[in-house]
């Protein structure tokens, strides 16, 4: 084994993670890599003819080749079991509970990680490292792992890591964190990758047609005919038109409502119960304050006390200030300086001071977490040191 110890890498056959397996071999390290196939393409449907994305065979055959041409081990493991037993089910039941789910942070936190670590056990590595754009260090006066934006943020992936626990970040490396984008693709030039010009894929590796109300449709019987008929309603109750069903809306939708009322209007809440969709205005989906659960604080081991943060409520979210406080062991408040723009139930809220991950939860509630000192919420009071 070298000096640096031997590590585990997710190699998904993409630029990201082909540089980061080369690039931590040539700083010494005992690469191993290795592919997961997560979902199988004969019946996610959507596929237009073709596979694409993290789990085809062409994706698989270049995280080969990358290895191959460098003298990695590589392994194909198959988790597509663990990963649709969690991440599609919860995916399918968030929708049908009016929700809209975020699945690739449930994959990092409860499959990915968890697949990776069990692997590097049974290969005998320290670590595991993928291409996520993000960094990870241990703060001795904290005696904690932290968890902070990439440099470059345009492609900073923190957002979808903050459900990492500390036994986790303890064993995860990022080497792309301290680099921009265009400087990877150089560099995968300059090793002579043959993906170094792939473009990237942000597709739901499960969905390739980025069609999620077929993929209901097509994974849960009878679905579309139980939940026909339903109805769209004014904040007041009142009735103006019919809908399809409400798994296939998110908060903050305007497009395909095929409603004539005069104005724009958007999907402000959903109510399963009653297959009901309120819209209304875009200032009716401005809410300021809400509750998450499922937590997992990252910096520090808790939040006694409301403390200032950077709010983002959504992946690309440019953010705004909070305050946040921790009402019992997973419950997390915030109260925002100024109203946000549809906090949608199911996504992600994660908690930023300066560039570290404070934590993070799933949105449940929107209203109802009034903080007696929400107006102390500056915008700047927690901003990103690099905004």
């Amino acid at each position: 084994m070298s000096k640096k110890g031997r590590v585990l890498v997710a190699m998904s056959g993409g630029v990201d993670s082909s540089v980061t397996a080369v690039l931590l071999s040539e700083r010494g390290y005992e690469v191993i890599g290795i592919t997961m196939k997560t979902w199988d393409y004969s019946t996610s449907g959507g596929r237009d003819g073709k596979e694409v994305g993290c789990c085809s065979i062409e994706s698989m055959n270049d995280a080969r080749v990358v290895a191959t041409k460098h003298g990695l081990t590589h392994f194909v493991v198959d988790i597509r079991e663990e990963f649709g037993d969690w991440v599609i089910e919860r995916f399918t039941n968030e929708y049908l509970s009016g929700r809209t789910p975020n699945p690739c942070v449930l994959c990092n936190t409860h499959i990915k990680w968890a697949a990776l670590l069990q692997r590097a056990d049974d290969l005998d590595c320290e670590y595991i490292a993928t291409g996520h754009y993000a960094n990870v260090r241990y703060d001795e006066s904290l005696e904690r792992y932290v968890l902070s934006r990439g440099l470059d943020r345009t492609k900073d992936q923190s957002y979808a890591l903050w459900g990492l626990p500390q036994e986790h970040l303890a064993r995860s490396i990022f080497p792309l964190g301290e680099y921009k984008k265009p400087e990877i693709r150089e560099m995968a030039a300059d090793f002579g990758l043959s993906v170094a010009d792939k473009p990237d894929s942000y597709e739901i590796c499960f969905i390739p047609d980025n069609d999620y109300p077929r993929f209901l449709k097509d994974h849960v019987d009878g679905l579309e005919e139980e939940v026909s008929g339903g109805t769209f309603v004014l904040s007041d109750g009142t009735v103006v038109g019919e809908h399809d069903g409400y798994p296939f809306y998110t908060v903050g939708q305007r497009r395909g409502l095929d409603l004539a009322l005069g104005e724009r209007v958007y999907v402000t809440a959903i109510d399963p119960e009653t297959n009901t969709i309120t819209v209304g205005p875009r200032e009716e989906l401005m809410e300021q304050t809400l509750t998450a659960h499922e937590i997992n604080l990252v910096k520090y081991p808790e939040l006694e006390e409301e403390r200032p943060a950077w709010g983002t409520i959504r992946y690309n979210d440019d953010g705004a200030g909070c305050l946040a406080w921790q009402p019992d062991d997973d419950t997390l408040k915030v109260a925002f300086s100024e109203p946000r723009r549809a906090i949608t139930p199911g996504q992600s809220l994660v908690l930023y001071e300066d560039d570290d991950v404070l934590g993070g939860g799933w949105i449940h509630e929107v209203g109802h977490a009034e903080s007696s000192t929400a107006a102390a919420a500056s915008p700047a009071a927690a901003s990103p040191a690099a905004a």
